[in-house]
């Protein structure tokens, strides 16, 4: 395996309604295995921005985050941050690699809304409407305890960051991996497998929407494996 300096760093990155918190204990978890990895929080979500910026800022909030980075970089994009990290570009000479978690994972001109077959507003200020059912789409397999914690950390999403479409793909120029989660309630699995044709390769694990939560350590080798073959790909 990759040791050492060798190793990339991930830098994860959370969905829709979600802060940087939802990747504690995947971070512990990384940690322990010898990873480093680093969070941020997206312009789009909670209201350190307001509640107008979009994908856009969203990208570019990433973008920023990963040339202030040293070494190489896996980036991981959660959810809603496949339009994210699909929209940062290929014109960073440190990413290796980009990860799809149960993720959109769209062509140039597609949004979330698009392609959650949702109409776009004309209006598209404030925040996005709430999810109606966050226990069941994203913490299915969660205890009961655990799910009511998670969702008291669930904060406002821009409706803007849901309709601007992106304007470019990332992963036509950066390997990529799609990891599919075949018990997922908030996006089907069959959808993924349609994203997941775009990927370079695809890898799949068994838990609902959010295995950063439900499973954590299945997930942190899950990473470290993909990291490790894109860093021997790499040369």
């Amino acid at each position: 395996m990759t040791t050492g300096e060798g190793r990339p760093t991930f830098l994860l990155v959370h969905g829709a309604y979600h802060t940087s918190t939802t990747w504690r204990h995947l971070q512990r978890e990384l940690s322990a295995a010898g990873w480093k990895s680093e969070v941020i929080d997206m312009p789009s979500a909670g209201k350190q921005h307001g509640p107008d910026a979009g994908l856009y800022d969203d990208a570019e909030a990433l973008a920023e985050r990963l040339r202030r980075m040293e070494g190489p970089v896996v980036v991981v994009g959660h959810s809603h941050a496949g339009l994210t990290i699909t929209e940062l570009g290929g014109d960073h000479p440190n990413l290796v690699h980009l990860v799809y978690l149960a993720a959109f994972m769209p062509t140039e001109g597609e949004s979330a809304g698009s392609l959650s077959g949702i109409p776009i507003p004309e209006v598209q200020s404030g925040p996005a409407p709430a999810m109606p059912d966050p226990r069941a789409a994203l913490y299915g397999d969660l205890s009961d305890d655990e799910a009511s914690d998670e969702i008291t950390r669930l904060v406002d999403q821009s409706l803007l960051s849901c309709c601007q479409p992106t304007t470019r793909a990332s992963w036509r120029t950066v390997p990529s991996t799609y990891v599919l989660c075949e018990q997922d309630q908030a996006m089907s699995p069959a959808a993924q497998e349609s994203f997941a044709l775009r990927a370079t390769r695809i890898e799949r694990i068994k838990s609902g929407h959010s295995p950063q939560l439900s499973a954590p350590d299945q997930l942190a080798a899950l990473l470290a494996r993909i990291a490790t073959i894109a860093m021997a790909e790499r040369g």
